[in-house]
């Protein structure tokens, strides 16, 4: 009951017609929760003119946001000798190879990203069924087969963020946390809003980007205004 009274007013708070900047939204976003008694992710969803389903239009990548996410992100490695012991100085949480492997089919994934050398990639395969679905499957793509795995796990650290458009076209990341302050926030938003531009696909027609919404973990959803983004990227492009 407690958390519809304050749901509902914050609602009251948001104009739900309205179009906001991404400065002005950040702030209430930051003002709305200072009620809550944990530090809330901050998160952006995108609507994209784009059909997944088809490869020419896929949206995926990898990026770093310069304020990094706030969250705390655990990553398993597979690699051997130097590189095992590569990932293990640079931070990783759990570093294997058959072992990994095993206990990945056995339902033991306590983390959140993946990572593999090259030549581990045998042994990864095996788990395209249990890993896919989860969108931890290693990618050469986004970085995350590599035989300089102690960079990859350091960026992981980091902050670097998957993107991937789902079926719908709708991209969602995590930008943030409540605790940051709105300058922070704002460069992270306006990074990863200029990355989605950056991974516009040859097969995108129409218009590209098509709605942007802010929100926090529990926080009302609040729409962008695309002008203020398109402003918000040549501004730090320029810096």
């Amino acid at each position: 009951m407690a958390n519809s009274k304050k749901m509902k007013a914050a609602l009251e708070k948001v104009d739900r017609t309205k179009f906001y900047g991404i400065q002005e939204a950040v702030e209430i976003l930051k003002g709305l929760s200072k009620s809550r008694n944990f530090d809330e992710s901050i998160e952006i969803a995108m609507n994209l003119g784009v059909d997944p389903r088809h490869a020419d239009q896929a949206v995926r990548g990898m990026v770093s946001l310069p304020n990094g996410t706030g969250a705390t992100i655990r990553v398993a490695v597979f690699a051997r000798d130097e590189k095992a012991e590569e990932a293990k100085k640079a931070g990783a949480d759990v570093v294997g190879a058959e072992d990994l492997a095993d206990k990945i089919k056995a339902g033991e994934m306590d983390f959140e990203r993946v990572i593999a050398s090259p030549d581990m990639m045998g042994i990864v395969g095996q788990l395209g069924k249990v890993l896919g679905p989860k969108g931890m499957m290693p990618n050469p793509k986004l970085g995350t087969v590599t035989p300089n795995v102690a960079d990859a796990v350091k960026a992981a650290k980091g902050g670097a963020i998957e993107f991937r458009a789902e079926k719908a076209g709708i991209v969602h990341a995590g930008v943030g946390k409540s605790s940051f302050d709105t300058k922070k926030l704002t460069e992270n938003i306006t990074f990863f809003i200029d990355a989605i531009q950056r991974a516009k696909p040859a097969g995108a027609k129409g218009s590209y980007i098509r709605k942007i919404t802010l929100t926090s973990s529990m926080g009302p959803g609040i729409k962008i205004d695309l002008a203020s983004v398109t402003g918000a990227a040549q501004q730090g492009k320029a810096a």
